[in-house]
This record gives structure tokens, sequence and C-alpha cells, in this order.
């Protein structure tokens, strides 16, 4: 369709693959969302679940955990894990986008959004 017109025709092409790579990108950010990945600490008694985005969707908490004399420690517990859930978050999410560039031809480690 586009032979004979030199760089116009790599133009179009060039068009062509960032109008696909948009909308990837765009179905990729709605698939974050659904994307769940789990972070524990403390043996498992506390587990913390978040979407690819990051956000907190869930905590689990076993009770034996439950003490006053703890408070404390079930805090940081509580929080070591949703940091956990946030650090797999985000791994997954790069992971995710480095699926997407090297399907794209792009070097595997180049970071999108832009």
């Amino acid at each position: 369709m586009f032979k004979g017109l030199g760089a116009m025709g790599d133009m179009a092409k060039m068009m062509k693959a960032a109008q696909e790579m948009q909308q990837k990108m765009a179905a990729l950010q709605e698939e974050m969302h659904s994307l769940m990945v789990e972070g524990q600490s403390g043996a498992g008694l506390v587990k913390a679940t978040c979407t690819a985005k990051g956000e907190l969707k869930g905590l689990d908490i076993d009770p034996s955990i439950f003490n006053s004399d703890d408070k404390e420690v079930v805090e940081d517990l509580i929080l070591a894990a949703i940091k956990a859930a946030q650090q797999k978050a985000s791994a997954r999410a790069q992971e995710e986008m480095g699926k997407l560039t090297e399907g794209m031809g792009l070097p595997k480690d180049m970071k999108l959004p832009f």
C-alpha cells in the first residue's frame, strides 16, 4: 500500500505501530486493575492483597496475633504485609510492561509510559 512512498511509508508504518502500542498500553492498564498479588508477613500470619496497580484490596489477619500487649508488633506485621504486596504489585506491573515492550520490538527494560 505504501510501496514507493519512501519515508512517508515508513512514517505511516511508525504511526500505525504507535497506535497499536497505545491500544495495548490502555488494555494493559485496565488489566492491572484485576491482576492480584499477595504480600505476607509474620510467616503468613498477616496477608495483604492488592492489584498490580498497588491498590490494597484485602487484608487477612490470623486471630492468634491479637494480644493487647503486642499492639506494636501487630501494626508492624500489617505494614510489612502491605509493603510486601505493594512491592510485588510494582514488580508485576514492570513484568507486564516488559512483555508489552518486548512484543513491540522495544527493549524489555524500556520504562513505559514515558
